[in-house]
């Protein structure tokens, strides 16, 4: 966080829950969520739940409400389901369930993304939004817009973000 004046306002290490939404991953093929991971503790941070979960409303809220009544979780990263199909449930389920958006974070991301993938960077629905004091990022499933959002958007801001909250 250099240049900015609270930079000296941070949480070290927060800990964190990885929520793979998939009708298709398990453990052995969920790339993604062991990326997040790995960005996440090499930066200091703690995960202290992973699943993977199905791609439907129903799933993605019960998650919801798990990390509502855990007090010790500062951030949950969802991914996947967040295109525009009929069977990407993340995105609209989230939406509904927010507190309250942090609406730049899509809009950066798809800046960013429209630099590597081109036009297809609008089919992205990724957000972020705050739930019970609690912050949380709604990524694409792929390998390569996890790393994007974690690298240039997420863990720059994420110990300031938690202090914050």
């Amino acid at each position: 966080m250099t240049g900015h004046k609270g930079a000296e306002h941070t949480v070290e290490s927060v800990t964190c829950w990885i929520v793979t939404v998939s009708d298709t991953r398990d453990e052995t093929t969920d790339t993604s969520g062991k990326l997040i991971r790995e960005k996440l503790e090499s930066a200091g941070h703690r995960v202290t739940r992973y699943r993977i979960i199905k791609n439907d409303a129903a799933h993605i809220t019960e998650m919801v409400e798990q990390l509502k009544a855990d007090s010790t979780v500062h951030v949950v990263i969802f991914h996947g389901g967040t295109g525009i199909s009929r069977k990407d449930q993340t995105a609209r389920t989230l939406k509904k369930l927010y507190d309250e958006e942090i609406v730049g974070f899509g809009e950066l991301f798809r800046m960013l993304s429209y630099h590597e993938v081109g036009p297809y960077a609008l089919l992205s629905r990724a957000s972020a939004g705050i739930i019970s004091k609690k912050l949380i990022f709604s990524l694409p499933g792929s390998e390569h817009a996890v790393r994007l959002a974690l690298e240039k958007l997420i863990l720059p801001v994420l110990g300031h973000a938690v202090q914050q909250l």
